[in-house]
């Protein structure tokens, strides 16, 4: 026998065996597998009960009852009408009239009380008369007004109200809902899509039926283009010198630490900052988007430095070497080699970026773009940036705020289409950086 067979150790197992060790180790794998696949499961079934609670509580405020009644006002009655000192209340009297007629005409069975019409429709008087001045042409035409009905004539058939919930007040009394069914019965109130609430503005505290998110959303983008045209360049510019040009000492050190630090910083901190440079400071005109776009620039630059950044350090060396071994410069080799490689990688932490300042709500409300300011489109472009507007996380912020049921509806819809942004801008990031990638 050979010294090497003497000294040789017996083995205790085979690989072709499970031993004791081996079936430990695969059983806890197994169970660690297990753990991820409840966490998994669990996040998922928090995540689909979010988006039912949104979705039941936000899509009502899409559709709106409305009182569609036929109205011919003659130039007899407009001129009547304007030579009144209470020339709403005028034209109100003209539409209660119309409207019972109508129902007369249908051969309704019910006790027509003209009060009701102001607790159904708000104050009519002030729509038509706007209308037949700005369309006089339309005098002595047959026009049908779509007109909304209150919140609590919507909540009616929404569910929010019912018979016996209704306690006699000054909003609704209980007889109000036989002339609601009776209007149903005619034709005359129907549920419509709430266009209204895609293009409208904030309304007063008592007309939650006429709030829209339209103005917020321009708003919105104003503020979108004053962050993407100063935090892209800026963080762009930035990244590149820290990571391609800056020297490697204590002060690069400092800033990138202090830019790390910023990105956890709370938003209201910006909003607090932004009203004392900007508003005090600076006196730049209070609630504009343009002040608005500022403070959000400087909350998004960190997460733009520190996206671009690594999206330079994934462009490998070697592209470095080969541009500068066949004479490129420094600029050359970062603007024509690696800058153009990152940038899928670039873009993406951009619209994650602009994602994230789209959704913030502290910041706004301290500079005072409050959802109650909304109230008419910009004029032009200038006025975009510069006249007081909201936006749409401070437009939801005010509807939730407020005391009527139909605010807080229209809060959920509200939420529903920043949402729907976001998934957009989330979307659009994937598919760049799928479609620009390269693979190493």
């Amino acid at each position: 026998m050979t010294d090497a067979s003497m000294n040789s150790v017996p083995v205790k197992g085979s690989l072709t065996t499970l031993d004791a060790r081996t079936k430990k180790r695969n059983a806890a794998e197994k169970r660690f597998k297990a753990y991820g696949l409840v966490a998994i499961m669990i996040g998922l079934f928090f995540l689909v009960v979010l988006a039912v609670s949104i979705l039941r509580s936000g899509i009502p405020a899409f559709t709106q009852a409305e009182v569609r009644v036929e109205f011919t006002l003659t130039q007899a009655q407009f001129d009547e009408a304007e030579s009144q000192m209470l020339k709403t209340k005028a034209y109100e009297n003209l539409f209660i009239a119309a409207l019972q007629s109508q129902l007369e005409e249908r051969s309704l069975d019910v006790t027509f009380d003209p009060a009701a019409i102001e607790r159904l429709l708000g104050k009519t008087g002030s729509t038509i008369r706007e209308y037949f001045r700005d369309s006089p042409d339309q005098i002595g035409s047959t026009v049908t007004f779509n007109l909304a009905a209150s919140s609590r004539v919507d909540g009616y058939f929404k569910g929010r109200v019912s018979r016996d919930t209704v306690v006699d007040s000054r909003f609704l009394k209980v007889t109000d809902l036989d002339l609601v069914d009776a209007l149903v019965d005619a034709g005359i109130v129907v549920t419509a899509f709430n266009w209204n609430f895609l293009t409208g503005s904030d309304s007063g505290v008592d007309n939650p039926g006429g709030a829209g998110i339209g103005v917020s959303v321009i708003g919105s983008f104003f503020m979108m283009l004053v962050v993407l045209a100063l935090s892209l360049p800026i963080g762009v510019a930035a990244s590149i010198y820290l990571e391609e040009f800056a020297p490697q000492n204590w002060f690069t050190d400092l800033i990138e630490v202090n830019i790390s630090n910023l990105a956890a910083v709370p938003s209201i901190v910006f909003g607090i900052l932004g009203l004392a440079v900007f508003i005090q400071f600076m006196h730049l005109p209070q609630s504009a988007p343009l002040v608005g776009g500022l403070v959000l620039t400087l909350m998004t630059l960190p997460t733009i430095i520190i996206s671009t950044r690594a999206s330079l350090k994934s462009v490998p060396p070697s592209i470095r070497e080969a541009a500068l071994g066949v004479g490129a410069s420094k600029m050359q080799t970062v603007f024509h080699h690696v800058l153009p490689l990152a940038a899928p990688g670039i873009l993406t932490g951009t619209i994650i970026g602009l994602a994230q300042a789209l959704g913030e709500t502290a910041p706004l409300l301290l500079i005072g773009m409050v959802g109650f300011i909304a109230r008419a489109y910009p004029e032009g472009v200038v006025s975009g940036f510069i006249d007081p507007n909201s936006a749409m996380p401070a437009q939801i912020y005010t509807w939730a705020s407020r005391a009527d049921p139909g605010f807080y509806e229209k809060a959920w819809g509200g939420i529903i289409i920043l949402l729907m942004f976001l998934l957009t801008m989330n979307i659009i990031a994937i598919i760049l950086r799928r479609r620009f990638e390269r693979r190493w």
